[in-house]
């Protein structure tokens, strides 16, 4: 994994100095090199911050083609490449390097933007194409790997981080429609909170020439219409071909010509990974494991007993609130965005500690629960809304239960309070999923707290018009399961702006970390999409067709365990401990009094309420006061104007 940049002058040179000190900017992204390039006529500029894992020794970009009309950067990985290097080599290219990044130039040329659906993993790329005037900028299928753009003073700015963004000129200001998204449901798919900086949406291309710019999506989910005539098959066949594919995906995240660990938690997606990589691994993996001082946010248990089963080295890294708090700031500038927990600051503790270990590169869980419908929303959907012949009242005792069984979720995973009006969403759908309820409840206590002026403006519409406007309703939602429908709009918003960036990649690249996420190849995700949902969510049993499929390689206590969402304990059970004096410190300090969105007597109020409030009510209120002070962390470490 490394760092990009790029800018593209509609006129006027580019200036080599603005170049290095962007790319300088993501020097946590690639430690290993930093080099740019211009063109001559100085109109076009690739940068790249290089963490060195496949071809340490030729593998520096921009790599030119053999003729040097196409240029490109990359970030990111490609599996199965050397099939297609062989392939390059017999239709007559010269490769520069043995690097997987370089085929997708080759591919490029030979067969334009077609060439996207040969590569497989997770990337961002920017390609210049001298002979077309073209620049083109790749987002991977799921947004694994950021990739964000800006167009100011007549330039075209895109790069890894916004930071970079910033570093090059574009003027650091918020976006309050974008906050107001953000708060209401976690964001939009293209934009960012940041006026005028946008992002490339997974499974899309940005095509810009000297006059044009335009965004084309070349994947997408397309799940089955529900009541297909697909023919049924058995359990085991599903689990069959489920195990297939995900070893393979698996196995192919092995290659590197550097060490792979495994983060390792208690449950099941990354057992099932360290349980297949162990099968193909020439000695121990090392498991990295998060532990915690409080026993419902703790799975050291879990983890070490399925780490003695494939004989891993097990790595404990204990985590306390004063960790958390002394590193929230660094986590959250890293992360660019809003948080809702604090649990991204455990994962930058993380990825600190695979560094210091020696290691560069980690295979992760990520992404399962967004394929399998792990998270207890969409258990409750498959409750709700698929539950034709069923009997209301054991429905009714399995929504108790479930409540019951997830009390970390509330709040978070899980309604808690009212929810704002979503009749226009529930027109269009047809019903309400459990998520969105979820946010919108939240959405609610946070509007308590926002500032005359900005709830006016912001307060009374409906932020899923703006969500749906830029989605194919028809196309991908109409006449879909409603959990495939779930599923959909969660992967569009909360997995690459939140799940793959504060939980991924920006939490590990902030220490030169790669982390690789099998469960999101598209092979994979191909297959599942096409099963049944009863291979999801079996009666209340989530993912089931991934417990069947690697129940040889796991635990039985992983097995038969319930999903357990990846959280650190909230700083509202710890009034004593320094992540909570840090929240109310930051809430009650200047800075938040700076930020025009929101009311600081209204949230100085709400922190003095804390403590007469029960245990579910503070769980439910911390990730609001999450979001209130990242907010402040990047109105002071960006300096942002309003």
């Amino acid at each position: 994994m490394c760092g990009i940049v790029a800018m593209f002058s509609r006129r006027g040179p580019i200036s080599a100095d603005v170049m290095r000190k962007a790319t300088q900017s993501l020097y946590h992204r690639g430690p290993d090199g930093q080099r740019h390039w211009i063109s001559p006529d100085g109109r076009v500029a690739l940068g790249h911050a290089r963490l060195s894992i496949i071809d340490l020794t030729t593998g520096d970009q921009p790599i030119a083609s053999e003729d040097e009309q196409t240029r490109i950067i990359v970030n990111g990985e490609f599996y199965d490449y050397e099939a297609i290097q062989k392939e390059l080599e017999q239709s007559g290219h010269r490769l520069r390097t043995r690097s997987d990044s370089e085929i997708a130039l080759h591919l490029y040329e030979d067969f334009g933007m077609q060439s996207l659906h040969r590569l497989r993993g997770e990337f961002a790329i920017v390609l210049w194409d001298a002979r077309n005037r073209t620049m083109i900028a790749v987002r991977d299928r799921f947004g694994i790997k950021p990739l964000f753009y800006a167009f100011h003073d007549e330039k075209l700015y895109l790069a890894s981080e916004v930071k970079a963004l910033f570093a090059a000129g574009v003027p650091a200001r918020w976006d309050a429609e974008s906050v107001s998204h953000s708060v209401e449901y976690g964001g939009h798919q293209l934009r960012t909170i940041y006026d005028g900086v946008f992002q490339v949406p997974a499974g899309h291309y940005l095509l810009a020439t000297d006059r044009h710019i335009q965004l084309n999506q070349y994947w997408d989910f397309n799940y089955p219409k529900a009541g297909g005539n697909a023919p049924q098959r058995s359990d085991a066949d599903y689990a069959a071909e489920f195990r297939y594919a995900l070893e393979e995906a698996v196995r192919l995240r092995l290659r590197a010509d550097v060490p792979v660990g495994c983060y390792l938690s208690g449950g099941l997606d990354s057992c099932a990974v360290i349980g297949l990589a162990a099968r193909h691994h020439p000695d121990p993996i090392r498991a990295f494991t998060l532990t915690f001082d409080r026993a419902d946010y703790d799975e050291e248990k879990e983890a070490r007993e399925m780490a003695a089963m494939v004989g891993a080295e097990f790595f404990p890294i204990p985590i306390r609130q004063d960790d958390l708090a002394d590193n929230f700031a660094d986590a959250v500038f890293q992360s660019e965005a809003f948080c809702i927990n604090a649990h991204g600051v455990a994962k930058y503790l993380l990825s600190r500690a695979v560094r210091d270990a020696g290691y560069k590169v980690v295979i992760t869980g990520e992404g399962s629960d967004e394929i399998l419908g792990g998270y207890a929303h969409f258990r409750r959907d498959m409750l709700l809304y698929n539950r034709e012949g069923q009997d209301p009242a054991v429905v009714a005792a399995l929504l108790q239960d479930l409540e019951k069984l997830n009390p970390v979720s509330r709040g978070l995973l899980l309604p808690h309070g009212e929810a704002l009006p979503l009749e226009n969403l529930k027109r269009i759908l047809g019903f309400i999923p459990s998520w969105i309820e979820t946010f919108s409840a939240r959405s609610a206590k946070m509007q308590e707290l926002l500032a005359g002026n900005f709830l006016e403006r912001f307060g009374n519409r409906e932020g899923y018009h703006a969500l749906l406007s830029d989605l194919d309703v028809r196309g991908q939602l109409t006449g879909r399961d409603p959990v495939h429908q779930s599923l959909y709009l969660w992967a569009k918003t909360l997995l690459p702006g939140y799940i793959l960036t504060i939980l991924g990649d920006r939490m590990e690249m902030a220490h030169s970390i790669e982390g690789r996420v099998p469960f999101l190849d598209h092979h994979l995700v191909e297959l599942i999409r096409s099963q049944p949902v009863s291979q999801k969510i079996h009666g209340m049993t989530e993912k089931y067709v991934l417990r069947e499929a690697v129940r040889d390689v796991i635990t039985d206590t992983v097995y038969r365990r319930q999903k357990h969402p990846f959280l650190s304990p909230p700083a509202t059970l710890n009034p004593k401990e320094k992540l909570s004096t840090f929240v109310n410190d930051t809430l009650r300090g200047p800075v938040m009094a700076s930020i025009p969105f929101f009311n600081q007597k209204k949230i100085v109020a709400l922190l003095d309420s804390l403590v007469t409030m029960d245990e579910n009510g503070r769980v439910a209120y911390d990730p609001v006061l999450m979001v209130l002070v990242s907010a402040c962390v990047l109105q002071e470490r960006f300096h942002l104007a309003a």
